[in-house]
């Protein structure tokens, strides 16, 4: 096993963070892949960086994918940034996540960073995940 079944994780990942009222309340519709070419004000969500290894065994393929999903914020202090981390930490708590390809065995925390960027003026935090997957 490989990177296939990466996409679908990603895309079953942000659908299931989209689809949550309270995290919406929080950020708006401020959930992506990749930072936008103009830097939304506030605080944001980012899908972001990956590791994926083998973790095929006799019964059939499979992978494990390290992920992070990270919390960015403007807001004086970490406040704001931790409750949306907080949110997530419990969207993620073994969700049900329908994948178009393969399926999810578990999901799990890993850790956190908290730490401030540029100067002061930002926070983010960076959320650890570590997703089983199955291919079907």
């Amino acid at each position: 096993m490989s990177y296939q079944l990466a996409a679908a994780l990603q895309a079953a990942l942000y659908q299931h963070l989209l689809a949550d009222p309270a995290l919406e309340a929080l950020i708006g519709d401020a959930l992506y892949d990749a930072i936008p070419p103009a830097t939304p004000p506030g605080t944001y969500v980012l899908i972001g960086p990956e590791e994926a290894r083998d973790a095929s065994d006799k019964t059939g393929h499979g992978a494990e994918h390290r992920l992070t999903i990270s919390v960015v914020s403007n807001a004086t202090g970490f406040l704001a940034a931790k409750e949306v981390a907080a949110r997530i930490c419990d969207l993620l708590d073994a969700p049900a996540l329908a994948l178009s390809r393969g399926r999810l065995v578990g999901l799990w925390f890993e850790r956190a960073e908290a730490r401030r960027l540029a100067g002061d003026s930002i926070r983010r935090i960076d959320l650890r995940f570590r997703a089983r997957l199955e291919d079907q």
